[in-house]
């Protein structure tokens, strides 16, 4: 736990500092861009502003995709309004900014004035992520509402105010003009900070990677909407030092998003693997305690004591049995053990009493993934349970290797062979838990035998 708390502590101390080292490097600059007006702070090239709208256009709509696609994994709210506030950057770029050049037309004031004001509702969005907490309790709804909406706020901060934002834009006095636009950048720079804030409390209570990300990503934006409170320039009118710093804090976001949704897999992963393990319990160990409780209680009912205790002493052997083949598994799957010699152990308790005489040869060049190990354990254990139960067999073979260019598991015996009419329901059982096991890891599952020839068993895994 020490450790842990360590390790977690020095994850934190390095985003402090370089957040630190960010706010200095973004400070000095914008201290030496304010004291030298002469360096200059736009640039009229409209190639240039063609390029980083386009380029901040589709970073933020690969951004909107990757929160959706952790959206649809995790269903958090925080991903919900991160893919609603990226859709709607991404879309408004596009609308008001990239959409006019493209048609060989400036951008007129309207289009910048609307482009202004979605980009102040797209930080809303973000800013808002930042204090979020719990899931959406139907996700499959929430996300197409919410892009919908957007969709109707873009029209309707076109349609609804652009009357007066056309009187705005339209003003002749540039003081006049320019105040609105330095109170439009600083709501910007207000939202920014609260959300710069709101992320790095969220990372210092979590330390969840994608919350720094944010963090660094909403920092940038701060300092670009600072750059445009001293300069004020509506979007479209040129190339500003600001979208640089937009462009960046994208690109930052499209690395610590993805980097987000890999840690999403994981996570769920893991609970699949509790899950797994669970059923594995439930399957093996469970029905043994089910099966000492009842004769524990035909005891306390009065059942004969010596009929009873014969059959309790071979439920708590198979318990134990049990138990030892789930250890086993499970450390084989988890990675604690070699698959191959967690099988060559299993095969050994086995064939402890001398009864069956189980050969193992496994490919070494043959490589299965964590949930193929788990589940050909189980198909073999399965498999080589029934032999000794049902088939008289005196030998069995275990192989893994290759046929036909697939990787293959086969179990085969020298026994009775299987009967036609399935008159032993607990082989027969055996044989659909071993096809359902083998489902679950998307192998194909055949069985060979004829009365009197033995039978065999035969996975071939997936590609």
């Amino acid at each position: 736990m020490d450790a842990e708390r360590q390790q977690n502590e020095s994850a934190l101390h390095s985003w402090l500092a370089g957040e630190f080292l960010l706010i200095a490097l973004l400070s000095a600059a914008l201290a030496l861009w304010g004291a030298y007006p002469s360096l200059p702070s736009s640039f009229d090239l409209p190639r240039l502003l063609l390029a980083l709208d386009t380029a901040i256009a589709l970073a933020s709509a690969l951004v909107a995709v990757l929160t959706g696609v952790r959206f649809s994994v995790e269903s958090s709210r925080m991903d919900l309004l991160l893919c609603a506030g990226f859709s709607l950057a991404a879309i408004s770029i596009f609308a008001f900014e990239i959409a006019p050049t493209l048609g060989g037309s400036e951008i007129g004031k309207p289009e910048a004035w609307a482009s202004l004001v979605a980009r102040i509702l797209s930080a809303i969005l973000i800013t808002a992520a930042a204090f979020v907490r719990g899931q959406v309790r139907r996700p499959d709804r929430a996300l197409p509402t919410m892009l919908g909406a957007c969709l109707l706020v873009l029209f309707v901060s076109w349609s609804g105010t652009r009357t007066l934002v056309q009187a705005v834009a339209g003003s002749e006095s540039s003081s006049g003009a320019e105040l609105p636009m330095t109170i439009a950048f600083a709501l910007l720079a207000l939202l920014f900070l609260g959300a710069m804030v709101g992320f790095g409390l969220r990372f210092r209570r979590w330390l969840e990677d994608l919350d720094s990300w944010l963090a660094l990503a909403a920092t940038l934006w701060l300092f670009s909407s600072l750059n445009f409170i001293f300069r004020p320039i509506l979007p479209g009118e040129q190339a500003a030092l600001g979208d640089f710093l937009r462009l960046l804090a994208c690109v930052l976001l499209v690395v610590g998003v993805w980097r987000g949704i890999r840690a999403a897999e994981f996570g769920r992963a893991v609970a699949e693997e509790r899950a797994r393990v669970a059923g594995e319990i439930h399957d093996g160990l469970a029905q043994y305690l089910f099966a000492l409780s009842t004769h524990l209680n035909m005891l306390r009912t009065g059942a004969e004591l010596e009929t009873v205790l014969p059959r309790l002493e071979e439920v708590a052997a198979l318990a134990q049995q049990e138990a030892r083949f789930a250890v086993l598994a499970l450390s084989s799957a988890g990675g604690s053990a070699p698959f191959d010699a967690a099988l060559h152990r299993y095969v050994e308790f086995l064939c402890a009493d001398g009864k069956l005489e189980v050969d193992v040869e496994i490919n070494s060049d043959i490589r299965l993934a964590p949930d193929e190990q788990i589940e050909v354990f189980r198909i073999v254990q399965e498999g080589l349970a029934n032999v000794r139960k049902h088939a008289n067999a005196t030998w069995a073979e275990v192989k893994i290797g290759e046929s036909s260019g697939k990787r293959t598991v086969t179990v085969r015996d020298d026994g009775d062979g299987l009967e036609q009419d399935a008159s032993k329901p607990s082989a027969g059982q055996g044989l659909k838990n071993m096809r359902r096991r083998a489902d679950s890891i998307g192998a194909d599952f055949t069985v060979s035998s004829k009365p009197g020839t033995g039978t065999t068993l035969e996975v071939a895994l997936r590609s």
